[in-house]
């Protein structure tokens, strides 16, 4: 009788895993490289978790994406009237936006975003053993990232986020593993961010310096001493977090401090916005001094031009006729009335008239994944009306200057 042959052993779950050892003050810092929609990134880190133990585990996430991956009712909770009010309409978009990057990813091999980070924090918390969240709110590095790169080359961000809503073909299996090798943030904005400095400096290098500053200050405050740490990150921060771990020597809260604030705002394009009204309407009143039927000309292509083109950014976000209405009258009188802008106004109208259903929350974030999604769903298409109408009351403006001064000189 011949003897069967054994089994081949089974593949170890760590094989060909990125995992780096630090030990800085005392901590050894076992810092796996995940890729963030991939199921061996999951597997590898319940393997860690179970054959090694662990003082405080930490992740790549900031309290607001943990808050959002432990409680996936939060969207249906997000008041839509103090998200326009407070001017959050851009942040909340982009965020949606990069969601559904993720969400595009995930359904073709049906596992969920970051469902390793999920994994890590389940598996602390079924130990008993600290969380540590270490990574930077995403809106601020959606904000330095906007404020590091240059006028044109913010087309290029817009592009990005834009290309992961409309672009529809599968990714390869293969092509999910590569990124390992990059990160997912970087990866939504595709080719821009690698040749972008600002960009990558903002997305990677800085959230590198930032998460190693936090492991650092949790290390040094935590009240059982943590001196074994297991750090959950995507595969393309491995090499520069371990690399900042080793040689940072400043103080890790003021590191962490300094890299967490908000750019101050351009003062720039607000100045340019008001020289600009200022000089429409010095023409208008020349317009008036020199003819009083070519003043009211002037005026009546400021109010044309300005409604117009609000009011088709409305048309083009699929907004109730009275959300039209809304943008068209608040458009022209803009300069006289500081605050909520034009697109907010016209946004509010639409939140009332067409009220977001529980419906429209729940499936938010699966549909913002398909251009047909924003128009489609309530709350996104009232985020769309803010961003047109405001973009249509800046045409219309700048177009109603040059078609006036034109008529004047």
């Amino acid at each position: 009788m011949s003897v069967p042959e054994p089994a081949p052993p089974l593949p170890d779950a760590l094989d060909g895993q990125p995992v780096e050892r630090v030990v800085r003050d005392g901590v050894e810092y076992v810092v796996l490289g995940t890729a963030h929609v991939s199921r061996s990134s999951v597997v590898a880190v319940e393997a860690l978790l179970e054959r090694e133990r662990f003082d405080a585990v930490a992740v790549e996430l900031c309290p607001s994406r943990a808050q959002g991956m432990r409680d996936p009712e939060a969207l249906k909770r997000m008041d839509l009237f103090q998200v326009i009010r407070q001017g959050k309409v851009g942040m909340v978009a982009a965020s949606l936006v990069l969601s559904a990057f993720q969400q595009r990813l995930a359904a073709q091999y049906g596992i969920q975003p970051g469902a390793e980070m999920k994994a890590a924090m389940d598996g602390a918390e079924r130990r008993g053993v600290p969380v540590w969240l270490v990574d930077r709110d995403v809106g601020t590095t959606l904000r330095r990232a906007w404020h590091g790169v240059g006028f044109w080359q913010r087309f290029g961000l817009l592009g990005g986020l834009l290309a992961s809503v409309f672009e529809r073909s599968e990714v390869e299996e293969t092509e999910i593993e590569k990124l390992k090798q990059g990160d997912l943030l970087e990866s939504a904005f595709g080719e821009f961010a690698s040749n972008s400095a600002p960009l990558y400096g903002s997305l990677i290098a800085e959230r590198d310096a930032y998460m190693a500053a936090r492991l650092r200050e949790e290390a040094g405050r935590s009240a059982a001493a943590a001196r074994r740490v297991l750090v959950v990150i995507g595969a393309g921060h491995l090499k520069g977090l371990c690399e900042q771990l080793r040689a940072q020597q400043d103080d890790p809260a003021a590191r962490a401090a300094a890299l967490a604030q908000s750019p101050p705002r351009a003062r720039w394009p607000k100045w340019l916005a008001l020289g600009l009204v200022l000089l429409v309407f010095a023409a208008i009143a020349l317009a008036f001094h020199r003819d009083t039927a070519l003043g009211a000309l002037a005026l009546r292509d400021w109010v044309l031009y300005t409604a117009g083109f609000a009011a088709l950014g409305a048309l083009v976000a699929g907004a109730h006729p009275l959300s039209l209405l809304a943008a068209a009258v608040a458009a022209p009188v803009k300069p006289f009335r500081p605050g909520i802008p034009s697109g907010g106004i016209s946004a509010m109208v639409e939140a009332w008239v067409r009220k977001p259903r529980v419906a429209d929350f729940e499936s938010l974030r699966d549909d913002v994944g398909h251009w047909r999604g924003w128009w489609s769903n309530r709350v996104a298409r009232t985020l769309l009306n803010f961003l047109l109408v405001s973009l249509g009351t800046i045409v219309g403006e700048y177009a109603a200057g040059i078609r006036i001064l034109r008529s004047l000189f």
